[in-house]
């Protein structure tokens, strides 16, 4: 599957329930020697639009991959919080 075919899909957390947004809105972390992708960036977004957070998914946390979302269980991976990018 191609990246610009998942881009649109929205991301849904399986514990919560709640949208974490657009796939196309984040960054992937790809291994270099493999090409495969290990986790997906999350940005989080607070007042005036600016990056407050980010949230980075594990791969393995996927449990599918749907005509319109991904769902991600954040329960069973544990997500992963950066505070503020530059």
């Amino acid at each position: 599957m191609r990246f610009t075919e998942l881009a649109s899909k929205e991301i849904i957390n399986l514990t919560t329930g709640g949208r974490m947004g657009p796939l196309g809105d984040t960054d992937l972390v790809i291994n270099a020697d493999t090409g495969q992708i290990e986790s997906i960036i999350v940005p989080s977004r607070g007042r005036l639009n600016r990056q407050t957070e980010e949230t980075v998914i594990p791969w393995n946390a996927i449990r599918r991959v749907g005509p319109e979302v991904l769902i991600v269980d954040m329960d069973e991976a544990g997500p992963l919080r950066r505070t503020g990018r530059n």
